[in-house]
């Protein structure tokens, strides 16, 4: 991944962070996932391996898709946040706009 696209990953989870439309910490991530309204989850690169199985067991048991990206540190940056090793979109626009960003899919809006 280059670093624009780095970038724009980060300014979108900003936006959703901003407008309160992703959780993230290992007890909220599995609270939203356990009741069905995660939308797209992401693990930090460097989180705990036990969390990663933890949770990708359950982002696959209810077909949530998944990504691993950044450190600890990076993606709790971007949610104004000082670590966090897991997030979980609850928006559809913004998992699809995240999807589209990591599959290179141009959407016509940027």
């Amino acid at each position: 991944m280059d670093a624009r696209m780095e970038s724009r990953i980060e300014n979108l989870l900003s936006m959703a962070a901003r407008a309160r439309r992703i959780v993230s910490g290992a007890f909220m991530a599995e609270e939203t996932l356990r009741k069905g309204r995660g939308k797209y989850l992401l693990l930090a690169a460097d989180a705990a391996e036990e969390t990663k199985r933890k949770f990708l067991d359950m982002a696959e048991r209810d077909r949530v898709p998944h990504v691993e990206l950044m450190t600890t540190e990076r993606l709790g940056r971007c949610l104004g946040k000082e670590y966090r090793a897991v997030a979980v979109l609850i928006d559809s626009g913004f998992a699809e706009r995240l999807g589209a960003y990591l599959h290179e899919i141009s959407t016509g809006v940027d």
